[in-house]
């Protein structure tokens, strides 16, 4: 009796291990990948096939997965620092794990991959972003001037503007888009917030984001300008938006606010306006929105 348990409890034991499958999920990192002998494809279509029917089984079986995304250059490193041999399924495991507690994950919740790898690749650019943006605001030390930490300071202030800039947005769905000028590519960060009974729901790591390149904006008085978008039941669509004034920020009027929204952030391309969206004046910010005399 007890030898048929042992596969019973184990069976048991495996649906209460949770792992994480580290994705290539375009072409080009799938043939980076083939130049190992111990990978196994070499078709990027059934890999992907493969991948999803993995999945489903894993689900199935009441196991819950993760999925990551893996990067060749950064597993080539990964196996580099660690003294492990590329060209084995063990270190392709290794970084795999490594992924899963320090990188973007996404859960796997019966979506297909079609859904699942623009949220992955989305996921991947925002922490991407958030780590720049940090970085670079850690490194700006302290104000000469008032011994401040400029991008603790630079933060703070960015997050007052974004507090400001909600409470006084008209009621519904809220989109909002900040760009600020950075080398070597402008930085884009999007938040999304949902009304809820009149307050305003907001993702914590897409608020950290944003408000760290917000801050960024400030602390290197770069140009850049926030864009934000209201929907609501029964109503037009509005948009209006800021620049960037020191720390500050300046309405913009409603063809500029137009031009901005028309205007692809990242490549400069004029995207098509939308038709049944008023282009408006923002709401009023107030002196707390304006730019302060003291400028780092």
């Amino acid at each position: 009796m007890a030898h048929t348990q042992h596969p019973t409890m184990r069976r048991v034991l495996r649906r209460e291990i949770a792992g994480t499958i580290g994705l290539l999920t375009d072409e080009e990192d799938f043939t980076a990948m083939r130049r190992y002998r111990t990978f196994a494809f070499d078709d990027h279509t059934t890999y992907l096939q493969q991948v999803e029917s993995l999945l489903r089984t894993l689900a199935a079986q009441g196991s819950h997965t993760t999925v990551a995304l893996f990067d060749p250059e950064e597993y080539a490193e990964f196996c580099a620092e660690s003294g492990l041999e590329p060209d084995a399924p063990a270190s392709r495991t290794r970084f795999t794990a490594e992924l899963a507690a320090t990188g973007p994950t996404i859960p796997y919740d019966g979506q297909s991959l079609d859904e699942l790898v623009p949220d992955l690749v989305d996921e991947s650019v925002r922490m991407a972003t958030w780590e720049y943006a940090t970085t670079l605001l850690a490194r700006l030390g302290t104000c000469a001037s008032c011994g401040e930490d400029i991008g603790r300071a630079s933060f703070a202030r960015a997050a007052h503007l974004l507090t400001r800039i909600i409470d006084t947005a008209d009621r519904g769905d809220l989109h909002l888009v900040c760009s600020v000028s950075a080398t070597p590519e402008t930085l884009v960060a999007v938040l999304r917030a949902e009304d809820d009974a009149g307050a305003a729901h907001l993702d914590e790591s897409e608020t950290l984001e944003f408000t760290a390149v917000l801050a960024l904006g400030i602390a290197t008085q770069s140009a850049g300008g926030l864009v934000m978008r209201t929907t609501a039941p029964d109503t037009t669509d509005r948009i209006y938006g800021w620049r960037l004034r020191g720390d500050g920020l300046e309405p913009l009027t409603a063809a500029e606010v137009f031009d901005a929204y028309c205007t692809d952030a990242a490549s400069g391309d004029l995207v098509s306006p939308e038709s049944g969206v008023d282009y408006c004046v923002p709401p009023d910010l107030g002196e707390e929105g304006e730019a302060r005399g003291h400028t780092h």
